[in-house]
C-alpha cells in the first residue's frame, strides 16, 4: 500500500514507492499521473486515488476538462467533415468521430447523425501529441448506450467535474433515491456535462435542481433532501 494515498500530492512529485515496486509494470495510472522512464510523477494537484488492487490516480478539483483516453463524454456535434464528425466536447479542441465508430455502421450503411445531435460517446485517443478521437462502442463493437441521444426530448445541462465523479462513485445514494420517487434516464459524462429525461419538463428540471443541491452534501443530507421530495407532488 502507498503511503500517500488520500492524501494531497502536488505537480512534480515522484511517487517511489510507486516506481520502486516491483508490481509496478502491473499498476495501472490515470489522470493527474504520469509515467516517465521508470519514474511515476504527479502531473496535476490533488488527493491520490487507489481503487483497488492497482489502479491510481489524482482526484482534483479543476474546472476544465481534459480529455482522457477511455473517458465516457456528453458531446455535441458542430460539423460534418468528409468521413469524420467534429464534436464539441468542452476540451481545448474538437475531437474527430469516424462515421465507423458506431455499431453496425459500413461504409454503404452509415450512421444517422446530425449538426446539433447529442451524442454519449468515449474517448479512443486522448493524449497531447494528437487529435482527439471518439468511438460509440465498446470493445467488442457493442454501443452499450452509447450513440445520439435527447432527439426525442430530455435536457443537457453543465456541472462541475467534481459533481461527475460524485454522481457516479458507488458510495453516492442520490440517483438511487431519486429513481424511487420518480423514473428518469440518465447520461452522465466525464466532462462535466448531464442529460435527464423524465415524464415531463417539470420533472426533468425537478431532478436537476435536486443535482445541482446536492454536490456539497453528505449521504445524510441526500437522504433528507430525497425524503422531502418525496412528499412533494411533481405533476405531469
Amino acid at each position: 500500500m502507498v503511503e500517500r494515498v488520500d492524501k494531497v500530492v502536488l505537480p512534480g512529485d515522484i511517487l517511489t514507492d510507486l516506481s520502486e515496486s516491483e508490481i509496478s509494470s502491473k499498476i495501472i495510472i490515470g489522470p493527474g499521473l504520469r509515467q516517465e522512464a521508470d519514474e511515476i510523477i504527479v502531473s496535476k494537484p490533488g488527493l491520490l486515488r487507489l481503487k483497488k488492487p492497482n489502479v491510481y490516480w489524482v482526484d482534483c478539483q479543476q474546472k476544465r476538462y481534459v480529455p482522457e483516453r477511455g473517458d465516457t463524454v456528453i458531446g455535441v456535434v458542430t460539423a460534418k467533415a468528409g468521413d469524420a464528425f467534429r464534436v464539441d466536447v468542452g476540451g481545448s479542441e474538437l475531437a474527430t468521430l469516424s462515421y465507423l465508430g458506431f455499431e453496425g455502421a459500413t461504409k454503404r450503411n452509415r450512421p444517422d447523425v446530425k449538426v446539433g445531435d447529442i451524442i454519449n460517446t468515449k474517448f479512443l485517443v486522448a493524449n497531447k501529441d494528437m487529435e482527439p478521437e471518439l468511438v460509440c462502442i465498446d470493445s467488442q463493437g457493442r454501443s452499450s448506450g452509447m450513440g445520439v441521444i435527447g432527439r426525442d426530448g430530455g435536457y443537457m445541462f453543465q456541472c462541475s467535474l467534481n459533481l461527475v465523479r460524485k454522481l457516479l462513485s458507488p458510495e453516492c445514494v442520490l440517483m438511487k433515491l431519486l429513481g424511487r420517487t420518480m423514473p428518469f434516464e440518465l447520461a452522465a459524462g466525464m466532462n462535466g456535462r448531464l442529460w435527464i429525461k423524465a415524464r415531463s419538463p417539470k420533472q426533468t428540471i425537478f431532478i436537476a435542481n435536486a443535482i445541482y443541491a446536492s454536490e456539497y452534501m453528505l449521504n445524510e443530507q441526500i437522504k433528507a433532501m430525497c425524503s422531502k421530495l418525496g412528499n412533494v407532488s411533481i405533476g405531469t
